[in-house]
């Protein structure tokens, strides 16, 4: 780990550790939530499709203007095609970074989908904000806020990101087969029913974006992803997947980086029905 990345999580977890007094409050899902997180997603599922409830879909403005839809999407885990990791690096401090999952189901050929309904669904594990609130690293690291796994349209996730916050986005596709994208789907499903019941405490060490999406992966393949300092700067995230095997690439590591890079792609496709698509070329 560089120096200076090194110093700063030491200052970090020394910072936490000094947090001896307990929280009287427990985590919960009645607070003065922001409205984009007011509502949590839950599935259900049948045999083998499943129904999530809360698929959000924001039409943003700017990044503080927007309105928020939510709808239940009915998905056939039959037509699971695979799953795709995407990195957010944060602009002021890179060694830090945002994780998500995006799902890709086939369209079946008689599909009834709204117009601009994506094939995508994303998967992103955040820090539940109530009204006014603003994430940082350190008030992640007491308890200050709670857990919420967003389930968004990836117009939605991606577009907020990439042409209203300006940040750079990368998007990688994995090495998961149908099979095991159904198997991490619905293990993700499971632990979003598990929050809408028994809501946690967002912690950014040890219960974040990164460590979850870990996690789910090292429950259906114990030990497919070792802990070490790339996890909790996540920033190198893509590197230790890259290097652990995870993303469909043979390409040197430098130009898989640059090739996963979608932002400008995102931009020009904005609001399109086949925004999907058109980042993905």
């Amino acid at each position: 780990m560089p120096g200076r990345l090194l110093a700063w999580f030491l200052l970090l977890v020394a910072w936490s550790g000094c947090q001896s007094a307990p929280d009287p409050l427990a985590p919960s899902n009645n607070r003065n939530w922001s409205p984009d997180q007011a509502v949590v997603p839950t599935a259900k599922f049948k045999g083998d499709t499943v129904t999530v409830q809360n698929v959000r879909y924001c039409k943003y403005f700017d990044t503080s203007t927007y309105v928020v839809d939510y709808n239940d999407r009915t998905y056939d885990l039959n037509k699971i095609r695979g799953v795709d990791f995407l990195m957010v690096p944060f602009p002021v401090a890179p060694a830090l970074a945002h994780t998500m999952l995006s799902f890709e189901f086939e369209t079946a050929a008689d599909s009834n989908k709204r117009s601009g309904e994506s094939d995508h669904v994303v998967v992103s594990v955040e820090t539940r904000k109530e009204v006014g609130e603003r994430y940082s690293p350190l008030a992640g690291s007491a308890r200050q806020f709670e857990l919420i796994y967003v389930v968004a349209d990836e117009r939605d996730a991606v577009q907020l990101r990439t042409n209203f916050r300006n940040d750079q986005v990368y998007l990688y596709r994995t090495v998961a087969t149908p099979s095991g994208a159904r198997k991490l789907f619905v293990d993700v499903m499971q632990r979003a029913n598990k929050l809408a019941k028994e809501p946690e405490f967002y912690d950014t060490i040890t219960n974040n974006c990164t460590t979850n999406i870990a996690a789910h992966i090292n429950r259906l393949q114990p030990d497919r992803v070792l802990y070490d300092w790339r996890i909790l700067l996540p920033g190198y995230s893509d590197r230790k997947a890259y290097e652990a095997g995870l993303l469909a690439t043979k390409l040197p590591f430098e130009q898989a980086q640059a090739n996963a890079k979608i932002t400008a792609k995102a931009q020009l496709a904005a609001g399109r029905d086949d925004f999907s698509e058109r980042i993905r070329r």
